[in-house]
């Protein structure tokens, strides 16, 4: 399904995919207009269709590199803060020129890494967590927990299902206050194959014990039994 944006979102998008064709720095490899069009513009946008997102306030845009989902969202959504968060400066300084192109006022770059912001102004202020293509969804689970404000939700754009990358998120969620809602198919362009859109719900308050320091998600997850 195609989600169309609002009218009033078009021309801050066209803008979007004029930066990634006219920005040497676009940390994207798909910088084409006609297919950035597909592969970036229309996948974001399918995040639209999860209610959680429509009503966010605050959303996080982990590892938000060349701004996507996080861009789109942030146009389509005038009445929501949207914080692109991003640890590599160079990927910062073009997410803020881009959005000093496309006049996005509600985005907000924000260079960091998720698991520093999680113990400082960012803890448990989100309603909505955001991320593509970023890490397992174990890792985005307990990088979200600490951001996200009980009830909110972990968004994950992914492709193909993994069995196993769901049972490794299956086995720590009392450790990280996240629970496994739903897995949506998702088909944002005729020709798109393979998209999923994960959704997670953070359950409670987020432990003491997170987040570990950076780094340290990706490369030990929480197991069974851990917190």
């Amino acid at each position: 399904m195609t989600v169309e944006p609002p009218a009033a979102a078009q021309p801050a998008l066209e803008a979007v995919i004029r930066s990634l064709a006219g920005d040497s720095s676009a940390p994207t490899s798909i910088t084409d207009p006609q297919r950035a069009r597909k592969v970036h513009l229309a996948d974001s946008l399918s995040g639209l269709e999860l209610e959680q997102v429509r009503d966010a306030r605050r959303i996080a845009d982990v590892g938000s590199g060349a701004g996507f989902p996080g861009l789109v969202l942030a146009a389509c959504l005038p009445s929501a803060e949207v914080d692109l968060v991003e640890s590599v400066g160079r990927k910062c300084a073009y997410l803020r020129r881009t959005i000093a192109t496309a006049g996005i006022g509600n985005a907000t770059t924000v260079c960091e890494r998720a698991e520093t912001l999680g113990v400082g102004a960012g803890r448990e202020a989100y309603d909505v967590v955001t991320a593509r293509a970023v890490g397992s969804l174990a890792t985005l689970a307990e990088l979200a927990s600490p951001l996200l404000r009980e009830g909110g939700a972990l968004v994950a754009w992914k492709g193909r299902r993994d069995r196993q990358e769901e049972a490794e998120l299956e086995m720590a969620p009392q450790c990280l206050a996240m629970d496994p809602v739903e897995v949506l198919e998702m088909t944002p362009y005729d020709g798109s194959r393979h998209r999923h859109i994960h959704v997670l719900r953070k359950n409670g308050p987020t432990p003491d014990e997170l987040p570990r320091r950076p780094g340290m998600a990706a490369k030990r997850p929480l197991a069974a039994g851990q917190g």
